[in-house]
């Protein structure tokens, strides 16, 4: 009786967040996957159960090229964050040794934060721009004789604005997993082993489930991402969160709600596998 009681009581106590749980994920989530059956023409969406917006999605040699896409922006972003992060998060785990000086310039990390996306995205046009400050400078060094076209409205530009974006999303969890480092291993090791081996044998094999992690936000937050290469493509390119923002804008509402579930699909699938790679239960 008594199991029974504390059985209850949990369940009283889960109820709330599970409601809300409910209520603005799941609820949401079923409405779009519903509405990506539904028929619709040129000023309506019909309700209906037909498998011709997935069938003509699917079947489109233009959505696997704006997928490759994508895919690209995840991987190039990807890669770029995990570099810079693991060596700011490094820095700071093992080469800063005051606790001061580490939540400092940790914070100095975060300034960019302080704004808004779209704000440091426009602060990259009069820098890359064909007159901007970057060509002006390379031009007035005498480096090259006319402006570099590929710096603004470019695969290079959607790929460097994401970096700076998202930079923060792969340090913070790295560096709370070299934190978490007992740093005897590391003397023990430093003891017959060279800087290169303790850092591929110790400190990265550690830093697993704060990469895991770092690679789950960044990879996502691009894979839907549509802002960044709307304005740093200057309209060029496309993404699949891009496709989903011009079918809303067209009104085609089914159209980009199964999109938005083929896209849900992929990046979980995404994340199921880096899930499975690294078990990041450590770092919760």
């Amino acid at each position: 009786m008594a199991f029974d009681m504390s059985k209850r009581s949990s369940y009283f106590l889960i109820s709330p967040m599970a409601l809300i749980f409910a209520i603005f994920l799941v609820v949401p989530l079923l409405t779009i996957v519903i509405v990506s059956f539904w028929d619709y023409d040129e000023y309506r969406i019909l309700p209906d159960f037909i498998f011709e917006n997935y069938s003509y999605l699917l079947g489109s040699s233009v959505t696997w090229k704006i997928y490759l896409n994508t895919f690209k922006y995840a991987a190039l972003t990807w890669g770029f964050t995990l570099l810079i992060g693991f060596t700011v998060a490094y820095f700071l785990a093992f080469h800063v040794r005051s606790l001061t000086w580490q939540i400092v310039l940790f914070m100095v990390c975060t300034i960019p934060f302080w704004t808004s996306n779209i704000i440091r995205m426009i602060s990259w046009i009069p820098f890359l721009g064909r007159n901007g400050l970057l060509n002006s400078a390379l031009m007035g060094l005498w480096i090259v004789d006319q402006p570099l076209e590929f710096l603004l409205f470019s695969d290079f530009a959607v790929v460097l604005a994401d970096v700076h974006l998202y930079t923060l999303f792969m340090v913070v969890p790295i560096f709370n997993s070299m934190m978490r480092i007992d740093r005897s291993l590391i003397e023990a090791r430093d003891a017959g082993a060279s800087g290169f081996e303790t850092l591929r044998q110790v400190i990265v094999p550690l830093s697993k489930p704060g990469i895991a992690i770092g690679s789950i936000f960044v990879i996502t937050v691009v894979m839907g991402d549509f802002i960044t290469v709307r304005l740093m493509s200057g309209g060029q390119s496309a993404s699949v969160g891009l496709q989903i923002s011009n079918e809303i804008g067209v009104l085609q509402y089914p159209a980009a709600a199964a999109s938005a579930v083929v896209l849900l699909i992929t990046v979980l699938l995404i994340v199921t596998a880096l899930l499975r790679m690294v078990d990041i239960r450590k770092e919760l």
